[in-house]
């Protein structure tokens, strides 16, 4: 466990699990409070690291964008399950 236990406390790990609708066992809240202690106290260490000049001149490795003939729409609804009107039909939302 790390020296800042004590930054973290069980209520806020169950308030952090009520939000997420996690449900915890008392026996977990403890493990997960040392847990979050040590995940912070490691972006703590980041506070550390010092900072560095970069490179003002950044150049675009990405390659351009290339049009290609895509499928015909035929062939793009011959595999799904459903379709309607020459569309995939999905299930309804309600």
């Amino acid at each position: 466990m790390s020296d800042d236990a004590d930054a973290v406390g069980s209520e806020e790990v169950r308030h952090v699990a009520g939000l997420a609708r996690v449900d915890l066992a008392e026996e977990d809240i403890d493990r997960f409070t040392e847990q979050f202690a040590d995940i912070l106290a490691s972006f703590e260490a980041l506070d550390e690291v010092p900072e560095v000049d970069r490179e003002e001149d950044l150049a675009n490795v990405m390659r351009p964008d290339e049009t290609r003939e895509g499928l015909a729409r035929e062939e793009t609804l011959e595999n799904a399950p459903e379709t309607e009107d020459g569309c995939f039909k999905g299930p309804r939302v309600s």
